[in-house]
């Protein structure tokens, strides 16, 4: 199953030229059962991101762009009035899908952005006084500007807590922007791409990479982690018991596509920045390298 994982790695690289690593955890995350969120300026590659994903996994996908008047019944649906029966009829929202894009997901308010807490947590949708099931798996792939960019709304610590992972995708370097100039546009290429994992392997992936083991000396490693973030004279709000579980359900996945069933040091500190990063809470203007730190420091005091 690890080769079909690389398989899937590979051609989502086809699309998404020169983020191979980027690729990598997105992948892990979604091996994890996690939710993902990708930060970054527009047109950076962020919706062609999810979009290769929900193709390569096979999985029901649905696209959401997210405005400052967008209301929650306009993600999670409603009732609607029939004449016809004189009655109230649900219609579902888009979130009935197993993977949902949040384009721009800071571009609404919190309470929008809050519509999410529930189905990404629960995996399930309260609305009209019933409580319905989401389609299994389920993932949410939000996108968001920098929050320096006019009408964004940041997101608030619990929505944040939702996301497994944040990741960044940056500028190409030289030679993969003169790729992807003489390409053109690679989001059209997606439909021609083969679907590499289906949603029962998938399940079977999940449930392989949850079974990894992890020794008294690795989780002895990542409560150091946690502890040190939350003595740190830099940080107001430290990693959570919750922040260490994500940290080591994403280090297993990633331990489970590196060929192991056991995880190692290593596999917590490649996940380490996109799953802290964002629960961290610092002093100063800017958390950029906060994790890194977190990470040389500890490592140093053994």
């Amino acid at each position: 199953m690890r080769d079909r994982i690389e398989q899937l790695v590979s051609v989502v690289s086809s699309v998404v030229l020169g983020k191979d690593e980027v690729v990598r955890l997105a992948v892990a995350c979604m091996l994890a059962k996690g939710h993902l969120l990708i930060e970054d300026l527009p047109g950076m590659g962020k919706t062609t991101l999810a979009q290769t994903l929900a193709h390569v996994f096979g999985l029901d996908y649905r696209r959401v762009q997210f405005t400052s008047d967008m209301l929650p019944a306009d993600i999670l649906g409603g009732a609607i009035f029939d004449q016809k029966t004189s009655c109230f009829t649900y219609h579902p929202g888009p979130i009935f899908t197993q993977l949902l894009l949040a384009d721009e997901i800071n571009r609404s308010t919190a309470k929008t952005q809050s519509a999410l807490l529930e189905a990404m947590e629960e995996g399930q949708v309260s609305s009209e006084g019933v409580t319905r099931k989401l389609p299994a798996p389920f993932f949410v792939i939000a996108t968001q500007n920098p929050i320096s960019q006019f009408g964004t709304f940041p997101l608030p610590e619990s929505q944040l807590d939702r996301f497994l992972m944040r990741i960044s995708l940056g500028y190409p370097d030289p030679h993969t922007e003169r790729e992807l100039l003489k390409h053109g546009d690679t989001r059209r290429d997606i439909e021609q791409l083969p679907v590499c994992i289906d949603s029962t392997l998938l399940t079977q992936l999940q449930n392989a990479c949850a079974q990894v083991s992890v020794s008294d000396a690795v989780l002895g490693y990542i409560q150091r982690l946690a502890q040190f973030s939350r003595d740190s004279d830099e940080v107001v709000l430290g990693i959570s018991p919750r922040g260490a579980l994500a940290l080591i359900q994403a280090a297993k996945a990633w331990a489970y596509m590196s060929g192991r069933d056991f995880l190692m040091p290593d596999d917590v500190q490649q996940v380490f920045s996109p799953v802290v990063e964002h629960r961290l809470l610092m002093r100063g203007d800017s958390e950029s390298g906060s994790a890194h730190n977190i990470l040389s420091q500890v490592d140093v005091l053994g």
